[in-house]
């Protein structure tokens, strides 16, 4: 009596085990999911020369660094907001300029940049204008 009593207590921890690790399982597959819609791994920017008043439309892939005529460009990061009504894009940008006769290595914009108000952290430069454009 004593041994079966022993094994039927060993199936039901055993199988308390296997549906807690089926719970982790789901909850960790559900925030993976939920994470790539918002977050991603390109971000679109749009630079405006002011001198010759032209538009170039980049992409950057997240965490590479790109030179664009006289700055050199970086995006570190990029998320779209969850709301759909008003969306609102996001990006960690770091800009430096290589004309920079000091050759400090002070950036001439490093930090958040949002596309509905770019005016919140404004990239100030006197031949570039940048803003966001999209991020996927």
């Amino acid at each position: 009596m004593l041994s079966k009593k022993n094994i039927l207590a060993g199936k039901t921890k055993f199988i308390l085990f296997k549906a807690t690790i089926f719970v982790y399982f789901f909850v960790l597959l559900n925030i993976s999911i939920a994470d790539d819609g918002l977050e991603g791994a390109f971000t679109d920017l749009q630079i405006l020369d002011k001198i010759s008043s032209k538009n170039t439309l980049i992409e950057l892939k997240n965490g590479e660094l790109i030179t664009f005529k006289d700055l050199s460009i970086k995006s570190l990061k990029c998320k779209n907001s969850e709301f759909d009504d008003n969306p609102e894009i996001t990006a960690y940008i770091q800009v430096k300029d290589s004309t920079d006769k000091n050759k400090n290595e002070v950036f001439v914009f490093n930090g958040w940049m949002f596309s509905s108000s770019p005016s919140i952290t404004p990239f100030d430069h006197p031949v570039y204008d940048v803003w966001l454009v999209k991020c996927y």
